[in-house]
């Protein structure tokens, strides 16, 4: 479980981008957006509304960790497994930049294997370079 925490650690500070301990509506749109998914203001403003179990309009690490612990429904979990293997390579277990560029291609983005390399390291919670299926998981929580 430490294991677990340290990497719910490293993924909240990516979305804390002025390291105050909370996730603001900005911030969480801002993360959103440099993953290239859009979220409109209301959307992230109604997600941290959701998510915030003390009332302070921000989302703690608490309330981001009960956020990430919780999502474990199974029919998520399935619909998440499919979507991985779309941008899996060869059944490889992993997203790698050239996948990712891949299908990103095919919903016609153009994009380079750097600005892939640098979307997948945002979510690359052991380093490796790729993503596994829990670190996508991670992501799309």
């Amino acid at each position: 479980m430490m294991n677990k925490l340290k990497q719910y650690e490293r993924l909240f500070k990516q979305f804390d981008e002025n390291g105050d301990g909370k996730i603001s509506a900005c911030e969480l749109k801002q993360c959103v957006e440099a993953m290239g998914e859009e979220l409109s203001a209301e959307d992230a403003a109604a997600s941290v509304t959701l998510l915030d179990a003390d009332g302070d309009g921000l989302v703690g690490f608490d309330d981001f960790v009960r956020f990430v612990e919780g999502g474990k429904e199974e029919e998520k979990e399935n619909d998440l497994r499919e979507a991985f293997k779309m941008y899996e390579m060869d059944e490889s277990g992993c997203i790698t930049p050239r996948s990712l560029k891949r299908m990103l291609s095919r919903l016609g983005e153009s994009t380079t294997i750097d600005e892939c390399q640098l979307m997948i390291a945002r979510f690359d919670l052991d380093g490796d370079g790729v993503l596994t299926f829990h670190e996508f998981k991670v992501m799309m929580l």
